[in-house]
């Protein structure tokens, strides 16, 4: 009877391995990059994420990269009259949902995430390099929250993605949100990547 059961668990194993090859099937890896607008200072944003297909219209998806400037725009424009440079990057993970169109080489998508980001306040000026050292100590890692869409553009295995989002890094209580008026940072993205589904 031991013998039959374990036969019958093998076998479905067996049998269920094309089912998660297919699954498998029905990923992607790509790297982006754009740019911060808006509320925040204009500046460079970089990363790469990867998606897991749930169905034919939800994805799984993680990311994580970098916010190289997330200081208000307000205090960006102001520092442009000094010998001095304030910066607030962040470097960031995030998980969440992706919700698309399927069936088409041209799908567009709305996702929703949630993850962390490291925030680092950096100087550079005289006495830049004491001051930046000593902001080392106050950098801090705050939970982020984030909403977007865009579209797809699929060629075979290759993947182009053009996209907008808006993450909100819940900072309120932290050193870099006294430089934002103590409220959260808003940022907003926009961004092109490039990846491949396999």
């Amino acid at each position: 009877m031991r013998h039959h059961f374990g036969v019958t668990i093998l076998s479905i194993v067996l049998l269920s391995t094309p089912s998660v090859l297919h699954a498998q099937a029905r990923s992607q890896v790509q790297g982006f990059g754009g740019f911060t607008f808006g509320d925040t200072a204009a500046a460079s944003t970089f990363g790469g994420n990867i998606g897991f297909e749930l169905t034919d219209n939800i994805l799984i998806v993680g990311e994580a990269g970098r916010l190289s400037d997330v200081k208000p725009s307000l205090l960006d424009s102001i520092l442009d009259f000094t010998p001095v440079d304030l910066r607030v990057s962040a470097w960031y993970g995030e998980a969440g949902v992706r919700f698309s169109a399927s069936g088409s080489a041209v799908r567009p998508y709305a996702e929703a995430t949630a993850g962390f980001a490291r925030l680092h306040t950096g100087f550079s000026g005289i006495p830049g390099d004491v001051i930046d050292g000593a902001l080392g100590f106050l950098d801090r890692t705050e939970p982020l929250l984030g909403v977007g869409g865009g579209v797809i553009v699929q060629g075979g295995p290759l993947v182009l993605d053009l996209g907008y989002r808006y993450k909100k890094i819940l900072a309120d209580n932290s050193f870099q949100s006294l430089l934002n008026s103590g409220d959260d940072f808003d940022v907003s993205q926009v961004r092109v990547g490039v990846g491949v589904r396999f």
